[in-house]
């Protein structure tokens, strides 16, 4: 999840060309790989906040973003509420 494969190397390593990976998979999935992955990685983020035995920063990084910030604003988006936020949020719980 850190370091996916490009989509050329996917496409290779099922030996189809990029074209066809692409197409056949958003058939399958609804979505482009980039947006499968994108929005697995921000699902996989909220589920270890919601443990409350990490930090953002540490988070962010385990699933795969770079930076804190670009974190935030996409965790915001997808989720409605900033990463730290839902991390004390769902502190309060357990």
């Amino acid at each position: 999840m850190e370091n996916p494969p490009s989509l050329v190397e996917l496409a290779r390593q099922v030996g189809l060309n990029d074209f066809k990976l692409k197409r056949g998979f958003r058939q399958v999935f609804g979505t482009s790989a980039f947006k499968y992955l994108y929005d697995y990685r921000l699902e996989q983020a909220q589920q270890l906040l919601a443990t409350g035995e990490m930090k953002v920063e540490e988070v962010a990084s385990r699933v795969g973003f770079v930076s804190r910030s670009y974190f935030a604003i996409a965790f915001r988006k997808k989720f409605g509420v900033n990463p730290k936020q839902y991390l004390q949020n769902s502190s309060k719980f357990f």
